[in-house]
């Protein structure tokens, strides 16, 4: 499938959801590119995942902003090739370094830089310990077994639909619950 015909699939999908986040993150590694930075040179002309480049280009289109959070200890090599693919200016924050924290630095980044809140982040990564991580922040987060694809997105867009429909719902029983106990206390 091709880079416009994907990109038009993505687009598709994101009309059916009513809510979207307000900001997509990638991997890089085993995410967007079917390998791992720091096995390879920079001389190199890397590839990305065949749906990648579409969802990328589909979002930007919809005005959704992307960035990237990488663990990778070769960040010279990430950013080179990002560059390479002519992908570099496309995301607002570029979270490129080694770390012990499973991302959740990135994230903590990536918040500040964007101001986003985490509840309206959706992420794509291979490694399931930082899903959990990244998960626990309020982030919803999706675990991509073979590169980030049109199936990985459509689960994306739908986890984050029901989980902002979840809090959207608590919210409002905690509303109904307070001005049921604010009323019955103004009555006595």
């Amino acid at each position: 499938m091709g880079e416009e015909k994907v990109k038009e699939e993505a687009l598709q999908m994101m009309a059916m959801f009513q809510v979207l986040p307000r900001l997509v993150v990638f991997d890089l590694d085993y995410t967007l590119w079917p390998f791992y930075c720091e096995c390879r040179s920079k001389r190199e002309m890397p590839s990305l995942y065949p749906h990648a480049k579409g969802i990328l280009y589909a979002l930007k289109d919809k005005g959704i902003d992307v960035a990237i959070a990488s663990r990778s200890p070769t960040p010279d090599i990430a950013k080179t090739f990002l560059e390479k693919l002519s992908l570099k200016s496309m995301f607002v924050a570029q979270e490129i370094f080694s770390s012990w924290s499973h991302k959740t630095e990135h994230f903590q980044r990536i918040h500040s830089r964007t101001g986003v809140p985490f509840n309206s982040m959706l992420f794509f990564d291979d490694e399931d310990r930082n899903i959990e991580a990244v998960s626990k922040m309020g982030v919803t987060s999706i675990l991509v077994g073979n590169g980030v694809n049109l199936g990985a997105f459509r689960q994306g867009l739908a986890k984050f639909s029901e989980n902002f429909n979840t809090v959207e719902k608590n919210k409002q029983r905690w509303r109904t619950k307070f001005t049921k106990d604010g009323d019955s206390s103004e009555k006595k």
